[in-house]
């Protein structure tokens, strides 16, 4: 049986080393074929390294790594090509002075792989020499590789203005490509995130993204097709259902994707299911955005995206859906064409990142830490045995254990937007399939919940002086029910809150069969 490729991201360690590999030459052919600038955005540890390393190999000519894969039979593997690859992923970089270093660093061992000199000490000078020096040695057009080319600038999202610095340096760097272009052969630049390129990449118009592209779409990732044959041997006995709810689920309108690091180290853990990848990462600058706005946290799952919101990420301008969606927290569900374009309505991937996501947004919501996982079991128990005094007592506890300081500095308490958020992320958290902005034939449910066993919760919020059993006539004025008469049973639960006493004050509900 090969070995799990964990962390690996050159493919000649993987191929030598009789690792797993799933095979991407195909795409990497096609790719090819077509010719130009590229530009690929995907979350971290989905293996945009390792098909930048692969290209490289393919261009280098380095057959021997590709027997047995698409690319071995349909390749010209005498003519090779001059390979410049430059990563920005490694280390933090918080200053222009180490910037430069690093650049100079990169630069150094992109020429030597040439075999060239670069003289000039300035980056984007030598990167214009390297460029121009490897084509004229080497008497073929110049490959450009750039991983991660956005990192400088997201270690800094925080500080706006280290930011700006990064981000101008960057552009003036990558804006050698755009005066080089008799020299070049292919461009492929990956990241997480998609800056504008008209602040960024400004006068790279030919610059094709291909982050939704179809062609493309599984051109990173493991697609469930491949867990099936390439990793037949290693996800025996497996439940595979369970494993496409946990960590499937990213769409970029090929085949639905998984991270691979999810894949591989559910496989090396003996199939625990595990918050993985979640795991390897840092979301606190999703927290600091959140600060800045009173967001409506169910508005997140369901949200309705236009490509000009998807694309809008500047230092000066981000929009937290643009963030959660580049940076893997949230996939698109569906997309519809539209007088205004293209449309998206996001959500997230699997369960895997539900349950983080808001185990995390409660943490943000209410502080809390310590109580968070016996609360989250006390609600999953009320829920699953329909016990509605259960849940009306453990909605009031949660609510009542609030800080009082979560409110001095801020209105948060004059929303109902922030009571449906904190319920709202203690169900999601649970990994129940939730529709927040459920819309009837009469208007829309606040919150359904779809229990495993058929149950089905439709919840209305209200924000009041005093209980009016308003949220519950709603629900049954509204007949918001009739959209899942033919289901099981199911629960109609009108819930009110009062600013002045920051808890539930008002709590009905209606089983209906």
């Amino acid at each position: 049986m090969k070995k799990l490729p964990i962390g690996i991201q050159t493919l000649s360690k993987i191929i030598e080393g009789n690792f797993v590999y799933v095979d991407k030459t195909e795409i990497a052919h096609r790719l090819i074929d077509r010719g130009g600038y590229y530009f690929l955005s995907r979350p971290r540890r989905f293996g945009k390294s390792l098909f930048l390393d692969t290209l490289k190999e393919i261009f280098e000519g380095n057959k021997e790594l590709f027997k047995g894969l698409y690319i071995y039979d349909n390749w010209d593997w005498e003519v090779k090509s001059p390979v410049l690859k430059i990563s920005m992923g490694s280390g933090v970089l918080k200053n222009i002075e180490k910037l430069n270093k690093r650049l100079n660093s990169t630069l150094e061992d992109a020429a030597k792989s040439v075999g060239i000199n670069c003289q000039s000490s300035d980056p984007g000078e030598c990167f214009k020499e390297l460029i121009q020096k490897a084509s004229e040695k080497h008497n073929q057009k110049v490959v450009i590789l750039i991983d991660e080319y956005d990192k400088p600038i997201l270690d800094n999202i925080t500080d706006k203005e280290i930011a700006r610095e990064m981000r101008d340096a960057m552009k003036d760097f990558y804006g050698v490509i755009k005066d080089n272009d008799t020299y070049i052969r292919l461009v492929f630049i990956t990241g997480v995130s998609k800056f504008s390129k008209m602040n960024l990449f400004s006068g790279l118009n030919n610059l094709e993204d291909i982050t939704l592209n179809a062609d493309f779409g599984d051109i990173c990732g493991y697609t469930h097709d491949d867990l099936l044959t390439v990793f037949e041997e290693h996800l025996r006995g497996a439940d595979m259902k369970m494993v496409q709810e946990w960590y499937n689920g990213y769409n970029y309108f090929g085949k639905k994707v998984y991270n691979p690091f999810d894949i591989l180290l559910f496989i090396s853990n003996h199939f625990k299911f595990r918050n993985y990848w979640w795991s390897t990462g840092n979301p606190s600058f999703l927290i600091e955005m959140l600060k800045t706005g009173d967001y409506y946290i169910p508005d997140l799952e369901n949200y309705e995206a236009t490509d000009e919101i998807l694309d809008s990420f500047d230092v000066d301008r981000i929009e937290l859906v643009a963030l959660l969606w580049q940076t893997g927290y949230l996939t698109i569900k569906k997309e519809s064409q539209t007088v205004f374009g293209m449309e998206y309505q996001l959500k997230a991937p699997n369960k895997e990142v539900q349950t983080s996501l808001n185990s995390m947004l409660i943490t943000y919501l209410t502080t809390e830490t310590a109580r968070k996982l016996s609360k989250q079991r006390n609600l999953l128990k009320v829920l699953e045995n329909g016990d509605m005094d259960g849940l009306k007592n453990m909605l009031t506890t949660l609510f009542a254990s609030i800080p009082y300081n979560n409110f001095t500095n801020n209105r948060l308490l004059e929303y109902e937007g922030y009571y449906a958020s904190v319920v709202y992320a203690y169900i999601a958290s649970l990994g129940m399939e939730i529709i927040p902005e459920d819309t009837t034939n009469f208007g829309k449910m606040d919150l359904t919940v779809k229990m495993p066993d058929g149950k089905i919760y439709i919840i209305e919020f209200r924000l009041t002086e005093k209980a009016t059993g308003e949220a519950l006539r709603q629900i049954k004025e509204k007949r918001y029910f009739e959209k899942y008469q033919t289901d099981n049973d199911f629960y109609l639960v009108g819930i009110e809150f009062s600013r002045a006493e920051r808890n539930v004050i008002g709590f009905e509900w209606e089983q209906m069969v």
